[in-house]
């Protein structure tokens, strides 16, 4: 079996990661209904973060932590339905939005995860802890990453019917492929496509317009500031208590 966010490769496609594969689920699986605040919602929104949906209700919003598709396996979303950030990060990503309708109208950004408190944090790094895919994942006892300030934002482009453009690697792939440091070499050894290429640095271009910085690893990821400026003046979600 092959999970959308696992990817799948075949030899036919020489190396090259196969894209309906690991889109199916986005289109077949159901999109969660917007609700009233969970309990963890109101707690996020009482730390000062914004549901970027009320700031810019053309953004789509696909939480893949509140669903089963991702590397853990399992839930870990059980009461978080909406995308959260710190109130700059949504209004520069509402900013990418409107610079992405004026080049491609057709198009829109689609967030896969946002702000995330520190206890699935904690719940990520248990998955890769003592392997290699380590590096992937900000150790929570480092502070985190800056999701954990809801200073980040994991997105893609998706199209007029929802779905997402194919770029290359799915979200969440643990390997070379995601890299945006690593793409002229990899369409020079066919692993990547031209069109992959596009897509990708079309996303770039609204975010870094926007005043998002990227992520030498992940093509989907942008920060709003450096782990070093979220650390010395933003806080932490800490949720888990009650907080």
């Amino acid at each position: 079996m092959c999970f959308w966010f696992a990817g799948c490769v075949h030899s036919k496609e020489a190396k090259i990661i196969n894209q309906k594969a690991f889109l199916l689920p986005v289109i077949e699986e159901k999109q969660l209904e917007r609700l009233a605040d969970t309990e963890t919602e109101k707690r996020m929104r009482n730390q000062g973060l914004v549901d970027i949906q009320e700031i810019d209700s053309t953004i789509q919003v696909y939480l893949v932590y509140a669903t089963t598709a991702n590397f853990v396996g399992k839930v870990l979303y059980s009461d978080i339905r909406k995308a959260f950030m710190l109130p700059e990060t949504a209004r520069r990503l509402a900013d990418a939005q409107r610079r992405l309708k004026m080049l491609r109208p057709e198009l829109s950004l689609m967030v896969y995860d946002a702000a995330r408190p520190m206890d699935v944090q904690k719940e990520m790094w248990d998955k890769v802890r003592g392997t290699d895919k380590r590096v992937y994942v900000s150790n929570p006892a480092n502070g985190g990453g800056l999701h954990n300030y809801g200073a980040a934002v994991d997105l893609t482009l998706v199209d007029a019917t929802g779905l997402p453009l194919p770029m290359g690697s799915p979200f969440d792939w643990f390997g070379d492929e995601a890299r945006p440091d690593r793409e002229e070499e990899l369409i020079k050894q066919g692993k990547m496509i031209l069109l992959h290429l596009h897509n990708r640095r079309l996303l770039r271009k609204v975010m870094t317009d926007a005043g998002f910085k990227i992520l030498p690893s992940e093509w989907w990821h942008f920060n709003l500031v450096s782990r070093e400026e979220a650390k010395n003046t933003l806080k932490r979600i800490e949720l888990k208590n009650g907080e």
